[in-house]
């Protein structure tokens, strides 16, 4: 257990650690006309009456496309040396299929090659939600051609970028794509089959294992081919038996439908065991397996909150959390005698408790599951209600002690043996935030959305000084 932090003894990390800001290109990129670019699952969503708060959408967003260089020199000010960002299928390969429109990636070669002028080191995300419309409308992801499709789409961008980009995910959160698109419908392309939701998550493992034999076959030996997770830390509320078990269902549910085959080759048998009245599980194929297992260079983690939860039928007072859908049909297949409830604690605007015990535990978890594997937490961060003061300042002390607090468990969680080699705020600036539109504020630096505008906020001169030092400054409001 490290000391705790004074000014004798600071929280410090390895000189090689990155201090990187994250995005994703629906969320912040516009243009969605431009250069041949055509429309994603989100853009057909969030154009579609009531999907979204207000109505919002990505059209223009933040109109990073034509502010790029304004906005890596801004990350570079801030003294941050990784950016992760992610690349529209759709601009790059409009159908989902055929050769790439050079454009398309002509945007991409001019990021980073700006990125790498100022030092940052880019990491690139394949798919962040942003499925071409033209494959949702052959099946999406419940079919299994849409993995052979983004295998091609990988070697496309790999050939293309891989010789300046060392950092390469294949899929971000798919758990979100497979389930919040599929089973809730609060996401893209927003069904409601459960069946379909287990299917878009074979095949979306799938697509992983066969975008990452693709990537090492078009790029340098060199380059890392890693993953992004959204793991859950399931907590039961207590150790009875019923609570052990829907907790132990979760778990099947977030993180063994990911992680079993991809780590270890193998579907938890408990999970076949949960599912078995929604489906037979018959579109995992000979091979399939050995297709996705392929080894990892990183893990990428991304945490915002721990969930709590018993059996349904457990009688507790207190409020109830909806298991990250908001829409009468669950998330979760095959877990309807599974109940959620708020955790305890400071809440961020998002109404997620602010529990940085839950990072340090994932991280361990996963030095356990995977011992060697390096590891980076690819998305860490909390939405609050941002204005500027009147002289046009961002101060947001609650996100520098939501910053301190996770970047803290982070450092003691490499004291207790983790090889954790990064860490990626999410979020750069404020942007897109899917169904929610532009209400909820995950930025570092505040932008208007009138005038787009952005400004640093008091969190990212923050973060800027860690980046700078290696160390955690003090919680104190920054100038």
């Amino acid at each position: 257990m490290p000391e705790p932090a004074t000014p004798a003894t600071p929280v410090t990390f390895p000189p090689a650690f990155l201090w990187g800001a994250a995005t994703s290109a629906y969320q912040i990129e516009g243009a969605v006309r431009e250069g041949g670019r055509t429309p994603s699952i989100w853009d057909t969503f969030s154009h579609t009456p009531g999907k979204t708060a207000g109505g919002e959408h990505g059209d223009i967003a933040v109109d990073h496309y034509h502010r790029y260089r304004d906005d890596v020199a801004m990350m570079a000010d801030l003294g941050l040396n990784a950016y992760r960002f992610s690349i529209s299928w759709s601009r790059v390969q409009p159908t989902g299929r055929g050769p790439a429109v050079q454009v398309g990636l002509d945007f991409y070669r001019r990021l980073v090659d700006e990125l790498l002028d100022k030092g940052i080191k880019p990491a690139v995300t394949l798919y962040h939600w942003d499925l071409p419309q033209e494959l949702e409308d052959a099946g999406g992801w419940p079919e299994r051609d849409t993995a052979y499709r983004f295998a091609e789409y990988a070697q496309i961008v790999g050939e293309a970028l891989g010789d300046r980009v060392e950092q390469w995910i294949t899929l971000n959160e798919p758990w979100c794509s497979a389930f919040l698109g599929y089973a809730s419908g609060v996401h893209a392309p927003g069904r409601t089959d459960p069946a379909a939701s287990l299917k878009a998550a074979h095949h979306l493992n799938l697509a992983h294992g066969l975008a990452t034999s693709a990537l090492r076959a078009a790029m340098p030996a060199r380059n890392s081919v890693a993953l992004s997770l959204n793991s859950s830390v399931v907590r039961p509320v207590s150790q009875d038996p019923a609570d052990l078990a829907a907790a132990r269902k979760i778990d099947d549910l977030a993180n063994g439908v990911f992680h079993g085959p991809i780590l270890h080759g193998a579907y938890p048998e408990s999970l076949f065991a949960a599912t078995e009245l929604i489906t037979d599980w018959s579109y995992v194929e000979d091979g399939d397996l050995r297709a996705i297992n392929q080894p990892l260079d990183a893990l990428g983690l991304n945490y915002y909150t721990p969930a709590l939860v018993s059996a349904a039928d457990n009688d507790l007072s207190g409020p109830r959390a909806d298991g990250h859908g908001s829409s009468e049909f669950s998330p979760w297949p095959g877990a309807d005698d599974v109940a959620f409830h708020q955790t305890p604690g400071e809440r961020t605007e998002m109404g997620w408790s602010i529990d940085p015990t839950g990072l340090h535990e994932l991280i361990m978890r996963y030095t356990r599951e995977a011992p060697g594997l390096p590891l980076y937490i690819t998305e860490n961060g909390a939405a609050y209600d941002d204005k500027p003061d009147p002289d046009g300042r961002v101060h947001d002390p609650e996100r520098i002690s939501y910053l301190h607090g996770h970047l803290a468990a982070v450092r003691r969680a490499v004291s207790d043996g983790a090889d954790v080699r990064g860490y990626y705020l999410w979020s750069l600036m404020d942007n897109f935030e899917w169904a929610y539109g532009y209400e909820k504020r995950f930025g570092a630096v505040y932008v208007d959305y009138t005038t787009l505008e952005r400004t640093p906020k008091s969190s990212a001169l923050w973060y800027g000084q860690a980046a700078r030092t290696g160390t955690l400054p003090p919680v104190a409001v920054a100038e």
